[in-house]
């Protein structure tokens, strides 16, 4: 049997959630053990888009959404889908995704977006300074590419809605388009750029340096595979199988879409999928002229670059945890990505399959427990874990230092299910 050790935090997941929480807390001077079932970015931290989308203020829930889901949705291959055998398990989160799109929960969660977003573009540069890692990191704008004119029409309601929110954005039409990224095919004629988004150079290897940033900052790792919490005097006990792994004085859960299992044992039942999205990332190669994310809007993929490849994904498959994937989603994207950029060559690529913790409202899931006012949930980021990382340990600090609160916490909180 292993022995428990002490510590100040114990922060449960090393995803890009969990290591910023850990640098942040050993910024502020406390003991911190990562504690891990896998490996470093073993989930969707690793096969992103690699994209801080601070432009992405929009709640995946909306009307729009839910009327094209209608149509898509038992597609197996569509933009947005369900696996029809999962429905008792996923039943209840698509409700809640449908009552998401009512107008007041809409605008909610698109104000509290648009405020982490904020915090986001405030926290992160200290970060990346703090770790030495602005090197990985760049200023890349990003494009929104529409099949017809009507359908750039179409969404204009949807891009007003960004701007009252801060974001800029350029409407470009024909050779305007064609000029600012080559390769295209003709038959797309219009995009919005939107100049604020940054890129990583690989998630990944991004992750991976941060762990070793923290590393060498107060933080150590633990490579165990939590299976409780047990709340006792003065702090939490972290148990696995073969017995305790860790006392801290706080608990951050930040495990993901696994992250829902620790909530019920605390007296909270939040509403989190493992919202599954598949990709192939190229060699760098296969298209080189590729210097920002394209964003495929009716197709609902993007392609963005990496520092040694070029990645193609996206979809939204609704499913349980434990199904197998279907790489034939991450091939229809690739497919469709060739005859919308003829000059994206045909070479091989790698296959990828990751879950986001996705809530219905695309709110993220930070507060502390119910029955355990010494742990704190850092979850439920879907797809914006990279891009809300620092927002997020910049808040879970907050909560630790009992100090007051950058972000109405209402939102997050996890009761609001």
């Amino acid at each position: 049997m292993s022995q428990a050790v002490s510590t100040d935090v114990a922060v449960i997941g090393a995803g890009i959630i969990g290591l910023c929480v850990a640098e942040k807390l050993a910024h502020e001077g406390l003991s911190v053990m990562i504690v891990e079932a896998e490996r470093v970015a073993a989930g969707a931290s690793a096969g992103n888009a690699a994209s801080f989308a601070f432009s992405e203020v929009m709640p995946m829930a909306s009307a729009g959404t839910i009327k094209s889901a209608i149509k898509w949705l038992f597609d197996p291959t569509g933009p947005f889908s369900v696996v029809p055998q999962d429905l008792p398990e996923t039943a209840g989160w698509l409700l809640r995704f449908a009552l998401a799109a009512r107008k007041k929960t809409f605008d909610q969660s698109l104000q509290t977006l648009a405020a982490l977003m904020q915090l986001e573009q405030e926290t992160l540069p200290k970060v990346l300074a703090r770790t030495g890692l602005q090197q990985m990191v760049r200023q890349s704008g990003a494009l929104y590419l529409y099949g017809s004119m009507a359908a750039l029409r179409g969404d204009l309601g949807n891009w007003k809605l960004r701007a009252d929110e801060g974001t800029v954005y350029e409407i470009l039409e024909g050779q305007a388009l064609h000029t600012l990224q080559e390769g295209l095919s003709p038959k797309i004629p219009a995009g919005v750029y939107a100049p604020n988004y940054q890129v990583v150079t690989d998630p990944k290897d991004y992750c991976v340096a941060l762990h070793e940033a923290v590393s060498s900052n107060r933080v150590v790792t633990r490579f165990e595979k939590v299976e409780r919490l047990e709340a006792v005097e003065g702090g939490v006990v972290l148990h696995a199988a073969h017995g305790p792994v860790a006392r801290a004085k706080h608990v951050v859960v930040a495990a993901g879409p696994w992250s829902g299992k620790f909530a019920a044992q605390l007296g909270d039942k939040v509403s989190l999928i493992g919202e599954r999205g598949y990709n192939t990332t190229l060699p760098k190669s296969a298209f080189p002229a590729l210097n920002q994310p394209l964003f495929f809007t009716a197709e609902g993929f993007v392609m963005s670059p990496l520092s040694d490849g070029v990645r193609v994904g996206g979809a939204s498959e609704v499913a349980g945890l434990e199904r197998a994937a279907k790489f034939e989603r991450s091939r229809m994207m690739l497919a469709k990505a060739r005859e919308l950029v003829p000059g994206l060559q045909d070479v091989e690529g790698v296959e990828w399959m990751g879950m986001r913790p996705t809530t219905p409202d695309t709110l993220p899931v930070v507060g502390r427990a119910a029955r355990c006012a010494n742990v704190i949930y850092a979850f439920g980021h879907g797809h914006l874990g990279l891009t809300l990382a620092s927002s997020t340990a910049e808040l879970v600090s907050d909560l630790v230092f009992e100090r007051q609160l950058k972000i109405d916490l209402e939102a997050l909180s996890p009761r609001r299910f």
